[in-house]
């Protein structure tokens, strides 16, 4: 079999494990000399703050803006070759359709964090795309947030 690693999409939301994610996917980038493709899916609410969501539309500018910037930062501290996609849709659905269309050879996302309770993960974004991908997907957990194994 040949492995190639050229093109690495990884999701972006703006959470911390979305973070611990991006940065994951910038440091393997760095390394094997890979793109990125990172992907914002733009849903009807967005969490922008600690609290509840926003509706996303009249927020659009500034949704942009934090991913292209904020959210993305450690593909410019890594120097690594990007492209930033804003999609609207589902997360699920826009990952593996950019996954598809982008070509790319790896998915990077973040876990939810629940630690030591897996099964609270099934339904979860990170769980879905792996699923359903016909790609390798690399769910990268929070250190943050991992539970301590059981005694």
């Amino acid at each position: 079999m040949d492995l190639k690693l050229e093109r690495i999409l990884v999701a972006v939301d703006g959470s911390d494990n979305g973070a611990v994610a991006i940065e994951w996917a910038a440091a393997l980038a760095s390394t094997v000399g890979a793109e990125i493709v990172a992907v914002h899916a733009l849903g009807l609410l967005e969490q922008l703050e600690p609290g509840p969501k926003v509706p996303s539309e009249p927020r659009r500018d500034e949704i942009r803006k934090r991913f292209e910037t904020v959210w993305c930062a450690p593909l410019d501290r890594h120097q690594v070759a990007s492209r930033r996609l804003l999609r609207d849709g589902s997360a699920i659905s826009v990952l593996l359709d950019e996954a598809e269309s982008e070509d790319v050879d790896l998915i990077v996302v973040g876990s939810r964090g629940f630690g030591g309770h897996p099964a609270l993960l099934l339904g979860s974004t990170s769980t879905q795309v792996a699923q359903h991908s016909t790609r390798p997907v690399v769910i990268v957990p929070n250190p943050a947030t991992r539970a301590a194994p059981p005694a």
